[in-house]
C-alpha cells in the first residue's frame, strides 16, 4: 500500500506507476477493483476555513468528521448533508472528503441544496499521467472551470486522484421539525411528498418508508430554519396535506435527526443478506419501481426520486426496470455491474474523458465500465 504525504508525492508516484492502481480515501465506500493500493489518508488537514466568506478548503484525505467538527464550531455546516454507509456495506475506516467527492454522496438534503457537486467549488487532482491540475478556486466568486470541478465530483476516481477540494457552506439551522403521516400507500405518500415540495414552504427533506423504524408505513417531511418559521411552515403544510389524514410534528431534536439519519445512511438494510440497490427516477415513478419489485423492501427519498431496494441476492433489478426511465446503481451485492452500462453517445463520451485524463488506463480501471 502506498501512502502519499504530500501532492508532489501524489504526482510522482502515478507517473512512476507501471500498472493499475485502486484509490482509496477512507475505504468506506465499497468501490473495489484489481492492482496496488493508493491510499490518500496522509493528505489531511483544513488549509483554508473562512466563516465569514463560507468556504472551507481541505486536503482530500482529511477526515469528513474533521471538517463538520470545524464547520460547527462556526455554527455552519456542508449544505448536501453526506452519508455515511458504513454500516449498509459492512466496510469500516473513516470517511474522507476526497471520498465523499469522488463519489458525490449526497443525503436527503439534496432535494433543496443540491448534491455534493453543487457545493464544490474546487479541485485539485493528480491525473493519470502524474500531471497536477487545479480547476475553479478557493472562494465562491472564482469559478473558472466550474464545468471541470462538476466533473470530478462523483468519477470515482477514474479520471484523477483528488489531492484538495474547495466547497461552499452554509450556516447551521436553530429548529429542525418533522411533519409525519403514517399510515400512507407508496402512490398516496409520493403524491403528498410532491405536495409538500411543490409548496413555498421550504421543504428540507421528503422521505416515505412502507415499514418505518416502528414496522409500519411513515412519511416523512422535514421543516428547518429559524423557530417561528418552522413552526408557522410546519402547520401551514399539516392544513395542506390534511386529504391524507392525521398528522403529527416532530419536535424533539435528537429524534429528529435519528429519523433522518436512519434514511440518510439507509440503516434499514444495514446487516440484511440481500442485495441493495440505488434507483433514480422521476419522483411520480418511484411507485412504478416499487410495483415492477414486488417483494423487495422499499425506502423512498427525495420525494421518491430515490428509491432504495433491498431484494433477494441475485435479482435483476434492471431487468425488472426496463420500463421506466432513470438508472439503477448497485451499492451492494455481486453478480451485475455496479453502474448502469452507458450506451451510444454517453458511452463514447465517458470513454473520451477517462483516455484524456488517464491515457494509460490505470486509475480504478473497470470502476465505472
Amino acid at each position: 500500500m502506498m501512502k502519499p504525504g504530500s501532492e508532489a508525492e501524489l504526482a510522482e508516484t502515478i507517473a512512476a506507476m507501471r500498472g493499475a492502481l485502486r484509490i482509496v480515501g477512507g475505504g468506506t465506500r465499497g468501490v473495489g477493483c484489481d492492482g496496488e493500493v493508493l491510499e490518500t489518508s496522509e493528505l489531511r488537514g483544513v488549509e483554508l476555513y473562512e466563516p465569514g466568506a463560507l468556504t472551507v478548503v481541505a486536503k482530500a484525505g482529511t477526515p469528513l468528521a474533521e471538517i463538520e467538527s470545524v464547520l460547527a464550531a462556526e455554527g455552519q455546516r456542508l449544505p448536501f448533508e453526506p452519508a455515511d454507509h458504513r454500516a449498509l456495506l459492512g466496510t469500516d475506516g473513516v470517511p474522507t472528503i476526497g471520498g465523499v467527492v469522488a463519489t458525490n454522496v449526497s443525503g436527503p438534503r439534496r432535494i433543496q441544496a443540491g448534491a455534493c457537486r453543487d457545493s464544490l467549488i474546487g479541485v485539485r487532482f493528480v491525473d493519470g499521467s502524474g500531471t497536477v491540475i487545479k480547476n475553479g478556486g478557493r472562494v465562491m466568486k472564482n469559478v473558472t472551470g466550474y464545468d471541470l470541478v462538476k466533473l470530478m465530483c462523483g468519477s470515482y476516481g477514474t479520471l484523477g486522484v483528488l489531492s484538495e477540494v474547495a466547497f461552499k457552506v452554509l450556516p447551521d439551522v436553530e429548529t429542525v421539525v418533522c411533519v409525519l403521516i403514517e399510515g400512507l400507500s407508496d402512490a398516496a405518500a409520493v403524491r403528498a411528498l410532491c405536495l409538500a415540495l411543490a409548496s413555498p414552504f421550504e421543504v428540507t427533506g421528503a422521505a416515505h418508508t412502507p415499514s418505518g423504524i416502528d414496522g409500519e408505513p411513515v412519511t416523512m417531511i422535514r421543516v428547518e430554519g429559524f423557530e417561528e418559521s418552522v413552526v408557522y411552515r410546519a402547520a401551514q403544510l399539516q392544513a395542506l396535506l390534511a386529504e391524507f389524514g392525521e398528522s403529527s410534528v416532530e419536535t424533539n431534536p435528537a429524534r429528529v435527526a435519528g429519523g433522518w439519519r436512519w434514511v440518510r445512511d439507509v440503516e434499514a438494510f444495514a446487516g440484511c443478506d440481500g442485495d441493495v440497490w440505488r434507483i433514480s427516477v422521476k419522483p411520480t415513478d418511484g411507485p412504478r419501481v416499487g410495483a415492477a419489485l414486488e417483494g423487495a423492501r422499499l425506502l423512498f427519498d427525495w420525494g421518491g426520486g430515490l428509491v432504495w431496494a433491498e431484494t433477494a441476492a441475485g435479482t435483476d433489478v434492471r431487468g425488472k426496470l426496463t420500463e421506466i426511465s432513470g438508472h439503477a446503481t448497485l451499492m451492494r451485492g455481486d453478480g451485475f455491474a455496479r453502474f448502469q452500462p452507458e450506451e451510444g453517445p454517453l458511452a463514447a463520451i465517458s470513454a473520451g474523458l477517462r483516455a484524456q485524463f488517464d491515457p494509460r488506463g490505470i486509475l480504478n480501471a473497470g470502476v465505472m465500465g
